[in-house]
């Protein structure tokens, strides 16, 4: 026996079988079958439209703080002052060739 390739949905795809088991029209195993997908993923695609179907509604997702620029330029600043010290230092001990 074979294996199956994996696949990949798209949240369309996603949305709709989702939907489907939130209507409860069909039981788990016929939308398995209709949609060929395996239950326990149709479980968790709507178990997943459950807790996030606020964000539609108006509740903004929290936004995510990314590190601070001043911190990041510090950082950056930090580091050259560190790569031309060593520079110098490996060219004076003749590690590093004076051409590059």
């Amino acid at each position: 026996m074979t294996r199956r390739k994996r696949r990949n949905h798209s949240p369309e795809f996603k949305a709709k079988v989702a939907i489907a088991a939130v209507k409860g029209d069909k039981t788990l195993a016929e939308l398995a079958q209709q949609f060929d997908v395996h239950p326990n993923q149709i479980t968790d695609w709507k178990t997943q439209l459950l807790e996030r179907s606020s964000v539609v509604f108006g509740e903004k997702p929290a936004k995510e703080t990314g590190p601070d620029i001043q911190t990041m330029q510090a950082k950056i600043g930090q580091l050259t002052l560190e790569n031309d010290f060593l520079e110098k230092a490996l060219t004076k001990a003749g590690m590093l060739s004076a051409r590059r």
